[in-house]
């Protein structure tokens, strides 16, 4: 029987599901919008979501919500979304092996990404794997929208300890004391753990690393400020509400008139990892990981 090239159609059998309507329903995941996905697969708006309609009728639960203008998956959407990724990079590998893959690889971070190696990841990856194009994303969460399947891999910092994702360390960073420009901490070469006891610590309690136990228990900062992102944690410090501590990298890649970056001895090294979801990866992972090891590799 001839494989059906059609990427969507209003009609579906109650019992097969074909290829087009995976590669349908992937299109609305990534676009977030059915007139964009609609655009992008050249056909009309209503037979894409005709196809959806009958996706759904058939797994017998409803992928997307559409409550609101922007499309968002449901957690059965989420859940899916892996399954037809896997299906549809299986088939693509086994029909054509040597095709290069189009289908952009998005890379995730809550803040910092890559540290200084960034910028030589972006360039060396468009040098070498021009077919593939790099999306660096930041996103305000803990696995920088792994888990949510808003990206393919993630570049993280500190331990993940999450169910069904791989890791790889890549490297370790120095952390840093982040102060009010005018504080009298500020005027200090370095500082400890210790120094900051008295203080008031900023916690970005969404995507950030640092804790209270980050401290020795008879040396922790007085009182907490929680925050939900890097720009907030900067507009708090900088206010002089309380002091942070994050990466080294983040001195350099967010920098702030009002925060000044000391380094602290006595904290340990935070690490950066590589995250990716083994079940369904993107197609293109392990080159972004041999990749990611040769840039960040001692010289």
């Amino acid at each position: 029987m001839p494989i059906a090239l059609r990427l969507c159609s209003a009609r579906m059998s109650r019992t097969n599901i074909e290829l087009r309507h995976l590669r349908c329903f992937l299109a609305i995941a990534e676009e977030g919008n059915l007139t964009r996905a609609a655009a992008r697969l050249h056909l009309t708006q209503p037979a894409v979501s005709r196809t959806l309609a009958a996706l759904e009728k058939h797994l017998g639960v409803r992928l997307v919500d559409r409550s609101t203008h922007h499309l968002a998956l449901t957690a059965e959407g989420r859940a899916f979304r892996e399954r037809a990724t896997a299906a549809v990079a299986a088939f693509d590998a086994a029909v054509a092996p040597g095709r290069p893959h189009h289908r952009p690889l998005r890379l995730g971070h809550a803040w910092s990404a890559f540290g200084p190696y960034t910028t030589p990841l972006l360039r060396r990856w468009q040098r070498e794997h021009p077919e593939t194009p790099l999306e660096l994303l930041r996103i305000d969460d803990r696995t920088a929208g792994l888990l949510r399947g808003e990206v393919d891999a993630a570049l993280l910092r500190g331990p993940v300890d999450v169910p069904g994702l791989a890791t790889e360390e890549l490297l370790r960073e120095a952390r840093v004391a982040a102060l009010p420009a005018d504080s009298e901490l500020a005027a200090r070469p370095e500082l400890t753990l210790a120094d900051l006891a008295d203080e008031t610590a900023v916690l970005n309690t969404v995507s950030g690393t640092t804790t209270l136990d980050l401290w020795p228990p008879d040396h922790r900062p007085r009182a907490t400020l929680t925050v939900a992102n890097t720009d907030d944690w900067l507009a708090a410090i900088a206010a002089g509400r309380g002091i942070g501590v994050s990466s080294a990298s983040t001195a350099s890649l967010h920098p702030h008139p009002g925060v000044t970056y000391r380094p602290l001895r006595d904290a340990p090294p935070l690490p950066v990892l590589l995250t990716w979801r083994p079940a369904a990866p993107h197609p293109a992972t392990p080159a972004l990981l041999a990749l990611a090891r040769e840039i960040a590799r001692p010289r």
